[in-house]
């Protein structure tokens, strides 16, 4: 059995939206040198639906599949359902991911978070704490 699917092979080999949006509307980094997976999200935002988004990570394959097929699953959605994106939902749209790299689905999950605070904060929208867990590498060991 291979150890990665080919989603992640392909998502690995062939990442979409990866760049730098210069004027975004919200960013988020999140990661941890000590894991090696350091990982930045960048949104444009317009009437509350994500028009852009890119990415830039450095970090394992599975650091970067999840990255980009997690652009993938929240370009042109609502801000409201890009927060409902969980690492499960990342993962499993990769066909999976070996149990000891599910903290890169986590740190893909909380990239986009981490944007989407950095949005509501830039432009004073209310938004609930609990909603947005603390951006520290803590799945890595």
């Amino acid at each position: 059995m291979a150890l990665y699917s080919e989603k992640v092979m392909d998502h690995f080999r062939n990442p979409r939206n990866v760049g730098v949006i210069e004027d975004a509307d919200g960013v988020g980094e999140v990661g941890n040198a000590k894991c090696g997976d350091i990982m930045k999200i960048y949104l444009k935002i317009n009437g509350g639906i994500i028009t852009d988004v890119k990415f830039e990570t450095f970090g394992c394959g599975s650091a970067i599949a999840s990255s980009s097929i997690a652009t993938e699953l929240i370009k042109g959605k609502p801000v409201s359902e890009a927060m409902t994106l969980t690492n499960k939902a990342v993962a499993e749209a990769l066909d999976g991911l070996p149990a000891y790299k599910m903290h890169c689905s986590v740190l893909a999950e909380e990239a986009i978070k981490a944007a989407i605070l950095d949005y509501y904060e830039k432009n004073g929208i209310p938004y609930d704490e609990k909603d947005f867990p603390s951006f520290s590498c803590e799945h890595c060991d």
